[in-house]
Parts: structure tokens; C-alpha cells; sequence
């Protein structure tokens, strides 16, 4: 129970402040917020967003250029703020490829990443402009390569390695049987396939073997793998590494027993892989990339909802929210999770350490599975209180079922230098 309350309350700190029985944000009163938008809600902060940028910035190497994975909240409001500081975008899609250009990134700027892009997008983001496509199979280097030939262009491409063990930390994706990228072990015949596409430029390799990654150490040692992976790749075609990709993966805390990335013990290894590598001619003009999505955009947000109800049944207390996993599937541990954890979960009407008591967390859908806590210790609860699911900022919204039981589509709103702006509206509640 301490270490609940520890995460959740340290959380709140880096967010708002309590006054006079009100949470505040930015000066803002977060009720009053609720009573002009409505709930459920999210509710981002601008100033997080940037200084998450700006942390990763500050430890990373020069050479490591920043791209955010638009998956993790592709609002156009959001990347913009991310492009505003610098960042390229990562995307996997050709709709996020227009939301990243709507938010003013630049085609040669974006990279495309994903293991089943269609021929339209492709051609679309071709005839529009990329700065580099990441291949997954060879019937995708096909269809690239025929569609750079009909627009008479050369596209500059990577290649997306799945590493041939897993390196161990957050949630694998390589070193497994997995529909993302190439096998490590068909490297060279990967390499002479582009090699044969006249116009494909081929420039370097990306490998991504985990997500949700908390271990400094852990993320170093995919790191250095992708440094080895290169430098192979380097002598299958006889010139140094253009780009390589080091993939995304790094975490936030969500859960009790979780602690922070150690951004110090990343700076100290980063810097010494990187001077490492580029003592080598290989990799001396490489640009390197890292594509965090959940890193910069979770801890900014606060998923809100209204309590409608608290009812006691056989022993337990529930409290029943006008937004459930219809909106944040991941809060509710059904977006790929094996063992389902709590959110840090606070009362945004009470003090954080008024009259604490442990409750269970549910939504207003006709499902079991619709809770978002399981055992929540918070302040206790009164229908009409605000009840804030914290780290929301990155899969929230877009990763959710929003048309399951047709409830209104929640608002999002971003807190920017003392004002309140709803990027999106909420969604008609009949009709």
C-alpha cells in the first residue's frame, strides 16, 4: 500500500497542486476544466511534454538524433509541440504520416516504420516526400521498389532487423518469432536483395527489440547490439553506415514496483557506445536515432473521469466512472498486458491524504473487464469527485474502443502558459 501511494502521490507532485480542497494546474482549476469540457477527459500538460524532450536531450549524445513514435499520441497539437523542440517523427502509417506533416515536420524528417504497409500509403508518402522507409519483407521491398520506378525517383530505405536473441528488459519484440522486420540471421541476403533494387538507396539498419524498457542497462545492451548489427552490416556492403535506427523502448513507471529510468547511467553509456563507434571509419558518419513515443508523451497525461456511483457488494467498494476502458484500454490492462497492474489512480476532489481506503475502479460498460483498478488506495471517494488515472499521456485515446457501447468520445485538453485549450471536442452523447 506505501509504495502505491509513494508512486501515485510523487506523480501528482510533478503535475498540480492542491489548494483550498482544489487540485490545481497551472493555476487552473481542474474542476473548472471538467464543468467547460465535460467528462470523462484528458488532460495534457504542455510543460511535461518538453521537459521529457528536453531530459532525453540533455543525456543523449549529439550524435543520437531524437524522432518521436507518433504512435504513442498522434494528436497533431502533440507532435507539433515535439517538432517545435527538434524531434523527427517515427511513424507507421501513411495517416500518421499526414498527421505529422499537419503538425509541420518535414518529409525528410519522418521515418516509416511497420511490418504490413500498403501499397497506397507507400506511394503516397513517395510522391510526397521521406526522409527514409524502413523495409520488413521482401514482398515490401517489391512494391517499393516498382513504385520508386513509376515515379522515377530513388528512395532511401533501411532495413529492419529482428535481432537473432532476445537481449532481455520491458516487452520483447526480437530475439522471438515475430512479424516485425528481417531475421539477424538473413542478413546478408536481406542486404544483396536491396542491393538489386535499382531505385532503393540503401543506407543502414534499425533494430527495436523491446518496449517499456526501465533498465539502464538493459537498453544500453540493445544499443550496443545495434552498433554490432551495423558494423556487419557496414562490411556486407563495402561503405560505412548512413543511419542506424537504435529503436525506441524506453519506459515510464506505471506500476508500484517500478522505478524510473536511470537517465544518468543512460548518459554515461550512451556517450562512451557512441564515442566507441564512431572511432570506427564504419560508423564515423553515421547518424543515430532513437524513437521514443511513451517516454515523452505518458507522464504528461491524466485521464479523467467523474464518479457516478460508490456501492458496496459482498465485502468490496466500487466505484463506478462515467469513462471506462472504452477510452483507456491500456489502463485497464487489456492492451497486451499478462499480469494487469494498477495505474497510479488519484482523487483530483480530495487531498491526496484525506481519509485513505482501498477501492475497486470500474467503468460504466456491461463487462467485467471493464476496471481500471483493481486495488486502488486514494482518498475516499463521493459521486460527483473527479478521479485522475495518471501516465496517460501515450496509448490512451487512440489505442481504445471508443465505439463500444457508443458512449460520447472524451475531450482532450492541453494546459499551455496558463490556458486551457480543447484540441478535441467531445463526442455527441445522442444522435
Amino acid at each position: 500500500m506505501k509504495s502505491k501511494l509513494e508512486l501515485s502521490a510523487r506523480l501528482a507532485e510533478t503535475l498540480f497542486e492542491y489548494r483550498n480542497g482544489t487540485v490545481l494546474i497551472h493555476g487552473l482549476s481542474v474542476e473548472d476544466i471538467a464543468a467547460r469540457h465535460g467528462t470523462p477527459f484528458y488532460l495534457y500538460d504542455s510543460d511535461v511534454f518538453v521537459r521529457q524532450y528536453q531530459r532525453l536531450r540533455r543525456v543523449l549524445p549529439e550524435a543520437i538524433d531524437i524522432y518521436y513514435s507518433i504512435k504513442a499520441n498522434p494528436h497533431p497539437k502533440v507532435i507539433s509541440i515535439f517538432v517545435g523542440q527538434g524531434a523527427g517523427c517515427e511513424i507507421a502509417s501513411g495517416g500518421e504520416y499526414a498527421r505529422a506533416r499537419s503538425a509541420g515536420a518535414a518529409p525528410e524528417r519522418i521515418v516509416f516504420a511497420g511490418p504490413a504497409k500498403g501499397r497506397e500509403e507507400l506511394e503516397y508518402v513517395v510522391s510526397h516526400g521521406i526522409g527514409e522507409i524502413h523495409l520488413e519483407s521482401f514482398e515490401e521491398m517489391e512494391t517499393l521498389e516498382r513504385l520508386a520506378q513509376q515515379c522515377n525517383t530513388t528512395v532511401d530505405v533501411s532495413i529492419r532487423i529482428n535481432p537473432s536473441a532476445a537481449l532481455g528488459g520491458g516487452l520483447l519484440m526480437g530475439g522471438q518469432p515475430t512479424a516485425f522486420g528481417f531475421e539477424e540471421e538473413t542478413l546478408r541476403e536481406v542486404t544483396q536483395a536491396v542491393n538489386n533494387c535499382t531505385h532503393l538507396k540503401l543506407r543502414g539498419i534499425h533494430l527495436y527489440t523491446g518496449t517499456q524498457i526501465l533498465d539502464a542497462n538493459s537498453l544500453l545492451t540493445h544499443w550496443q547490439h545495434a552498433v554490432v548489427v551495423g558494423k556487419q552490416f557496414a562490411d556486407l556492403v563495402g561503405a560505412p553506415v548512413q543511419t542506424l535506427d537504435l529503436g525506441g523502448g524506453l519506459g515510464i513507471p506505471y506500476f508500484a514496483h517500478e522505478q524510473e529510468l536511470d537517465l544518468d547511467a543512460l548518459a554515461n553509456g550512451a556517450r562512451t557506445l557512441i564515442d566507441s563507434a564512431q572511432a570506427d571509419p564504419k560508423l564515423a558518419s553515421c547518424r543515430f536515432m532513437v524513437e521514443p513515443g511513451r517516454f515523452l508523451t505518458g507522464p504528461a497525461g491524466i485521464y479523467v473521469a467523474r464518479v457516478r456511483s460508490v456501492k458496496a457488494c459482498r465485502g468490496t467498494t466500487f466505484v463506478v466512472l462515467d469513462g471506462g476502458m472504452n477510452h483507456h484500454l491500456a489502463a485497464s490492462g487489456n492492451l497486451g498486458q499478462v499480469v494487469r497492474r494498477d495505474y497510479p489512480i488519484v482523487n483530483l476532489s480530495r487531498s491526496n491524504t484525506a481519509d485513505p481506503t482501498t477501492v475497486v475502479i470500474v467503468g460504466p460498460l456491461c463487462t467485467p473487464i471493464d476496471t481500471l483498478g483493481r486495488k486502488v488506495t486514494l482518498s475516499r471517494p463521493h459521486p460527483g469527485d473527479l478521479i485522475g488515472i495518471l501516465q496517460s499521456g501515450a496509448y490512451g485515446l487512440t489505442a481504445s474502443p471508443l465505439n463500444f457501447l457508443s458512449h460520447p468520445t472524451p475531450a482532450e485538453v492541453l494546459v499551455r502558459d496558463g490556458t486551457c485549450d480543447g484540441i478535441t471536442r467531445r463526442g455527441v452523447a445522442f444522435g
